[in-house]
């Protein structure tokens, strides 16, 4: 499995547009894409612009099924308009070991 973390910042004043925008990108991409298997969007406590995505693939073909899925290029568009330039670093990594209340092993 792989695991794309994204952390970013929201342009001030473009929370409300911006938190619209990652609620349909994290739905679509769930319900849109049998690869991808998790899409958690998580709001900094201490920076309620500051926002972290968790995103869980099945494997690279469903990364790269997610970049040309047609609710990403609208995604895009919603990132240009709504976050900080240069803010946005994106890390890409094979899931090693999970852990969770939802799936215990």
């Amino acid at each position: 499995m792989i695991s794309l973390t994204v952390s970013l910042q929201v342009v001030p004043g473009h929370l409300a547009e911006f938190v619209e925008a990652i609620r349909t990108q994290a739905e679509r991409s769930f319900t849109d894409e049998p690869g991808c298997l998790y899409f958690d969007v998580g709001q900094d406590t201490a920076d309620d612009h500051h926002f972290t995505l968790y995103e869980l693939y099945a494997d690279e073909a469903a990364v790269e099924a997610h970049r040309q899925a047609p609710h990403f290029k609208v995604w895009r568009e919603a990132v240009a308009e709504h976050v900080v330039p240069g803010s946005q670093a994106n890390t890409l990594a094979t899931r090693r070991v999970h852990h969770s209340a939802e799936d215990p092993r």
